[in-house]
């Protein structure tokens, strides 16, 4: 299984390096061939765009959809795509909320290994998959991890947490960190490497993201955190610029080259993210993890491929999942 990373790439400056749009996300499909599809709940995908979506990662290989939904206003949707439906499993649903509460009670009974949100909005769905009920909470709690195609950027770079936590706690961020470099890991990038974001790269008592930061990376010293290299705090450029590090005389294996942000919040995540895919022409795929089964929450505004990244993003989390979990 290919690596995410090239490591030829490695120490690369970001000043020196431009690749096409969407190249590593296309690296990142490639990579999962010979993977078995993973069995996905595609939830009310009611419109051409979210049906479209997981009919393409069908055809990719990517998934094996089980359609949960309104079954006329999908097969509407498939026929203003002129596509057919045929050999596909349908679970008719009469609304958006019992459509979100089917596909949960499917993947807590594990009759299929992910989600894929449909034409619902984010807070439908989230709502029953976090529900005591539904069987998908694990000892961690969830959050959500963009991967993003940044062309000036060498590296792939996952930002978290933009669209589940508003305000983390420390607790909080243990786990929002963890998830992400699970999520690297199965991506096939040895121990990533992990940007603790704040405005300053020193601590200081009056701006808390660097004491989480410092907290964190003493986490990780101890084993609280595992299978990453963390640093922080640091300000943005300094996790992506090697040269600005330089300048401000930070010695560090993440610094200038950072796999993944850990912002201080949502609002400053969120902000990265849509500033780097709408400034930078960044690519950007995304999913829940840190629940038994991982979730892909696409948007409205997302184009086939990035639907298709995050699908496989999730396929690459699933295999490394199991393939863990028959070593232990």
């Amino acid at each position: 299984m290919g690596a995410y990373r090239d490591s030829t790439e490695k120490n690369m400056s970001p000043h020196h390096h431009h690749h096409a749009i969407g190249e590593r996300h296309r690296q990142l499909i490639e990579s999962t061939r010979g993977l078995a599809p993973i069995r996905t709940a595609v939830v009310h995908p009611c419109d051409a765009a979210s049906l479209g979506g997981a009919l393409a990662a069908w055809r990719e290989g990517l998934i094996e959809p089980v359609l949960v939904g309104p079954r006329l206003r999908i097969e509407s949707a498939a026929q203003v795509l002129g596509s057919s439906l045929d050999g596909i499993e349908l679970v008719d649903t009469p609304h958006s909320h019992a459509s979100a509460d089917t596909a949960v009670s499917l993947a807590g009974s594990s009759d299929v290994e992910a989600l894929m949100k449909g034409a619902l909005h984010t807070d439908e769905l989230m709502g029953a998959v976090l529900s005591r009920q539904a069987g998908l909470r694990t000892e961690r709690q969830m959050s959500h991890v963009y991967a993003l195609d940044v062309p000036s950027y060498p590296l792939p770079l996952l930002i978290t947490d933009a669209a589940l936590h508003i305000a983390p706690d420390l607790e909080a961020k243990r786990d929002i960190v963890q998830n992400a470099i699970d999520l690297a890991l199965a991506l096939g990038l040895e121990r990533p490497r992990v940007a603790l974001l704040s405005a300053v790269e020193t601590v200081r008592a009056n701006i808390p993201s660097t004491l989480d930061a410092a907290a964190l990376c003493k986490m990780s010293e101890r084993g609280q955190i595992q299978g990453g290299r963390l640093d922080g705090p640091l300000a943005i450029d300094n996790a992506v610029s090697c040269e600005a590090a330089r300048q401000k005389g930070i010695v560090s294996e993440v610094a200038g080259q950072a796999d993944i942000l850990m912002a201080p919040d949502l609002e400053a995540a969120n902000m990265i993210a849509k500033l780097l895919i709408h400034l930078a022409g960044a690519q950007a795929a995304g999913l829940v993890v840190g629940a038994r089964v991982p979730i892909m929450l696409t948007s409205r505004a997302d184009d086939i491929d990035a639907r298709l990244a995050s699908a496989a993003l999730a396929l690459r989390l699933v295999h490394f999942q199991s393939r863990d979990e028959s070593h232990s």
